[in-house]
């Protein structure tokens, strides 16, 4: 069973992986002039939407986590509904967060709003696809050794990396103002 669980959540992570680059090469064929430096903000829309439905569903098809005991249409609105307000305060907590770490705050409003959406498409709805809009789940999950299950690991991972890598690549950017190409 732990073995079959991690060939999963390996088919998962590796589908997840692969939709950054691809999101970066496919829209070309598509879009005329669609380049990820020239067009960053289309690009990082169809990132966005590649990356969360590719999210939601593998959340759908692999069901890592267990359903809700209550399964009624109200019941399932009302955790959907849950989830989007969710979503919404992350890309605002993150675009927050961003601004108080130095991004322009009225100049690039759109830039700095859809990286904190990208951002929350890598870390928040991953979590509320595996764990819904349980937050005592999502203490339990994120404090130390409270991942139970392979997924909640790998869940842990992938969220702290994501946070982390996007602090690693935004930090020495003030390092370089004085070059023509910042």
């Amino acid at each position: 069973m732990r073995d079959a669980e991690a060939r999963r959540l390996w088919a998962a992570n590796l589908l997840r992986a692969a939709a950054v680059p691809l999101t970066a090469v496919v829209p070309a064929f598509f879009m005329d002039g669609f380049t990820v430096l020239g067009t960053h903000l289309a690009w990082l829309c169809v990132c966005v939407l590649c990356v969360g439905t590719l999210n939601v569903g593998l959340c759908l098809v692999l069901k890592p986590s267990l359903p809700p005991k209550r399964s009624s249409v109200a019941n399932k609105i009302s955790r959907f509904l849950k989830c989007c307000i969710y979503f919404f305060m992350s890309c605002i907590l993150f675009h927050a967060i961003i601004v108080l770490y130095g991004a322009p705050l009225i100049e690039s409003v759109t830039e700095t709003f859809l990286f904190a959406v990208l951002l929350s498409t890598f870390t928040t709805l991953q979590c509320l696809c595996m764990l819904g809009p349980n937050i005592q789940a999502w203490i339990r999950v994120f404090s130390k050794n409270g991942a139970t299950s392979i997924w909640e690991n790998s869940l842990q991972i992938t969220t702290t990396c994501s946070i982390l890598g996007a602090w690693f690549g935004a930090f020495p950017i003030p390092l370089d103002w004085d070059r023509p190409w910042q």
